[in-house]
């Protein structure tokens, strides 16, 4: 009998834990001729949300449960999670139901079918209008600056096969970006539209600074081209510069005493190289940021606490 694991990453999501439990539960009983195991990883939660799985654990045995020593980010946690997996298949998605769970029913069938990934493709969501245009933004933009075929609008969601999982614990990245790796392995998509549904119960645990931290971490890891810009930019904008100096320069010897620069230009000038040295500066500092945070080589989480390993 061939086994699947179910992985959801959690962090305050009490609310939504019963209704989950049912949908995966209701899910799973359609396969009785797989073995199933549900894997949580809850990062160090301040509400209910451990007492809440103790409990379902306690009823389950098929539900197993890694509690973490502190919050160690919303990209480690569930990564770690995946790894622990010992499924033919590993099946992703996250624990405030915007990944619809009647879902697996679609992805088990490719599977099957021979495909060792299965990527739910985010092509719509009930999400503001706006926040969804800026995320589809971003996707085509990272996608034709990056060095490989990276999958648009897909969160993770979807389904893995046992070969893809052994593969990334092979690559061994303390700070991955899930996303990216399943597109740098190259296996064939099997994908599979969406419309992502509204979260009803909670909120976000999402800020601007994880979402810019994860937009980061998909242009260091998977492009060279803003170090490419920068020093393109840096050559022309010093051979711009030469050149109209030397116009200037020109101007000046042949109307000596009428030509008078002024101040207004020389002052536009400086800022204006000022705010292009700070911001590719800035692009400098993220990769050294990305290979510092490899070098270090931290683990991805300390558990704190197993249930029903």
């Amino acid at each position: 009998m061939k086994k699947i694991s179910l992985v959801s990453g959690c962090y305050n999501e009490e609310d939504n834990l019963e209704e989950l439990f049912r949908r995966v539960w209701s899910v799973v009983a359609k396969f009785p001729h797989y073995e199933w195991e549900y894997i949580i990883i809850d990062n160090c939660s301040t509400d209910g949300t451990a007492t809440a799985l103790r409990k379902a654990a306690a009823l389950e045995p098929r539900l197993k449960v890694i509690f973490n020593t502190r919050n160690f980010g919303h990209i480690r946690s569930p990564y770690h999670a995946i790894l622990q997996a010992r499924g033919d298949a590993v099946l992703y998605l996250a624990s405030d139901l915007q990944d619809p769970p009647e879902f697996i029913e679609k992805f088990i069938p490719e599977w099957e079918a021979g495909w060792k990934v299965v990527a739910a493709i985010k092509n719509e969501s009930e999400e503001s209008p706006l926040f969804f245009a800026a995320r589809r933004i971003y996707y085509k933009i990272v996608a034709r600056l990056a060095d490989v075929d990276l999958l648009r609008n897909f969160t993770g969601f979807g389904l893995y096969d046992r070969e893809v999982i052994e593969l990334l614990r092979v690559c061994d990245d303390p700070y991955p970006y899930f996303r990216g790796q399943i597109s740098e392995l190259g296996f064939p998509v099997a994908r599979i539209p969406f419309v992502q549904p509204r979260r009803k119960r909670g909120f976000s645990k999402n800020n601007f600074y994880t979402l810019f931290d994860i937009a980061m971490l998909g242009f260091t890891n998977h492009t060279k081209v803003p170090l490419r810009l920068a020093s393109m930019a840096g050559f022309t904008m010093s051979m711009l510069c030469l050149a109209i100096s030397m116009g200037y320069l020109i101007y000046k010897l042949f109307n000596w005493y009428n030509f008078s620069l002024g101040t207004a230009p020389v002052v536009v000038g400086l800022f204006f190289i000022g705010s292009v040295q700070l911001f590719f500066i800035g692009v400098i500092g993220e990769y050294i940021g990305a290979i510092h945070t490899k070098v270090t080589k931290r683990p991805l989480v300390v558990e704190r606490e197993r249930l029903n390993f």
